[in-house]
């Protein structure tokens, strides 16, 4: 089996796999601007609808899963409508770039952004940055874990909620792969499922089964937490973050990237859309709205915020992170997708 009929495979649902085939008639304007987004409409739409005045054109988008996108690019090769692709997390943009279907992005756009945070190869890069927290309820716990590897202890059983068909989950395990080995990520998988840990399909449904009491603990990205804060005030969000110590993989500092597709039909276009990205009206949207961290200098992170430069994730190359196959391959052997 060929590896792209492999990602389509293991990531696509038969009904998006039709999709991608041309099986349910969706079509894009010829003038239009494509985005294939794997970012939440609620959580980026707004801002992609300011994009048109940027580009110049109307600005199309279709979103998705960010590994489901991306497997969709692959499985549509050169026939790809999509122009622009806005991930939720490095490792999708680095499996389309080891495909060769990302074009360069034009360096001056490449030096906003610190090295550690774009592909080595200059074919994508991160627009914002997140980190992976655990969420747990004060309510009933007194002290949260100290890395993720403590959550298969007997006395979490049944207690933790995770997301294994998340962009982003995928991302962290990718991560446990790279930085402790393949053996030890089945082995947290495994026990972790037989520890009984609770499957949900997002983020926001963790967050909310702990703030519920219906959950002791949770993996999430920090956003989420701060925009409920932010929506509800801080009396009105029970649960709190724990951030996780330097090297491990839990505390995974991750990022939203753009690449734009070698198949564009609207190169400039799709140029002109990564520097609106990187440009300070998006960078203050990522901090404002959706509580990222903006990636270019003088635009501050949001109020509350712990300083992006005192996170101290894993020491991982996020291009390292390309290796989505074996991930979901692996989380398929062991029964979680």
């Amino acid at each position: 089996m060929s590896l792209r009929r492999l990602v389509a495979v293991a990531l696509i649902p038969v009904a998006l796999l039709a999709s991608a085939c041309g099986g349910d008639g969706e079509s894009f304007d010829d003038d239009s601007l494509v985005v294939y987004s794997g970012r939440n409409e609620n959580l980026v739409g707004p801002l992609l609808d300011r994009m048109k005045a940027a580009t110049g054109l109307d600005v199309q988008v279709r979103y998705g899963d960010s590994a489901e996108l991306a497997a969709q690019i692959l499985e549509e090769g050169e026939e790809t409508r999509a122009d622009v692709f806005f991930s939720q997390d490095a490792g999708a943009l680095g499996a389309l770039s080891r495909h060769r279907m990302l074009a360069p992005i034009p360096q001056e756009a490449l030096a906003r952004v610190p090295a550690e945070y774009r592909g080595s190869d200059g074919t994508w890069v991160g627009v914002s940055g997140r980190s992976r927290v655990i969420v747990y309820d004060p309510r009933t716990v007194a002290a949260p874990p100290k890395s993720v590897f403590e959550l298969t202890d007997p006395k979490w059983k049944g207690k933790v909620g995770w997301a294994p068909t998340n962009a982003s989950f995928q991302s962290f395990v990718t991560a446990m792969r790279v930085i402790s080995g393949e053996d030890r990520a089945r082995q947290w998988l495994e026990e972790m499922k037989a520890n009984g840990a609770q499957t949900f399909s997002s983020n926001v449904n963790i967050l909310n089964a702990v703030d519920e009491g219906k959950l002791q603990l949770g993996l999430i990205n920090h956003y989420y937490w701060y925009e409920k804060v932010a929506e509800r005030g801080r009396n009105g969000v029970p649960s709190r973050l724990a951030y996780l110590p330097a090297g491990d993989p839990g505390a995974l500092v991750n990022v939203a990237g753009v690449g734009m597709l070698k198949a564009s039909k609207h190169p400039e276009a799709a140029r002109k859309a990564v520097d609106f990205l990187l440009g300070t009206e998006a960078q203050k949207y990522f901090a404002e709205t959706t509580k990222e961290y903006p990636l270019i200098s003088g635009v501050p992170a949001a109020s509350g915020l712990p300083p992006f430069d005192s996170l101290k994730g894993p020491d991982v190359d996020l291009a390292r992170l390309d290796s989505i196959e074996q991930t979901v391959a692996l989380l398929q052997d062991v029964g979680l997708v």
